[in-house]
């Protein structure tokens, strides 16, 4: 005889919801961005991805390139208004993405504007 289950779904999608809590100044945002990993100054892994909090310091998006902790990022967006360093602070790692916390490497004025 058969028997009733239910069993929890798994998102296949990783969020920067639960990392963002740790950063209490975090806005929701969605910036693309051309995220690029640089080593010894060489761009050596690279994608398309979204900001999907920022701070006045940080940005948190999911990734899917191999990242760790220390790991030097540039971050570009289409219109060239954001063309800056940031070093990983944090990770999350949710299967084939990882939830990622950068700190920019230098003061960005007015990157990020609340309302």
């Amino acid at each position: 005889m058969a028997k009733a289950a239910t069993a929890m779904a798994r998102s296949g999608r990783a969020s920067t919801t639960e990392l963002a809590k740790f950063f209490p100044d975090a806005t929701p945002v969605r910036i693309p961005v051309r995220l690029t990993r640089v080593s010894d100054g060489v761009a050596t892994f690279s994608e398309t991805t979204m900001v999907e909090f920022g701070t006045a310091k940080e940005v948190l998006f999911a990734s899917t390139l191999p990242l760790e902790y220390g790991d030097l990022l540039r971050l570009q967006n289409s219109d060239g208004t954001l063309d800056t360093e940031a070093c990983v602070v944090a990770l999350q790692y949710h299967g084939d993405r990882t939830v990622v916390a950068a700190r920019f490497t230098a003061v960005l004025a007015n990157w990020i504007l609340k309302s």
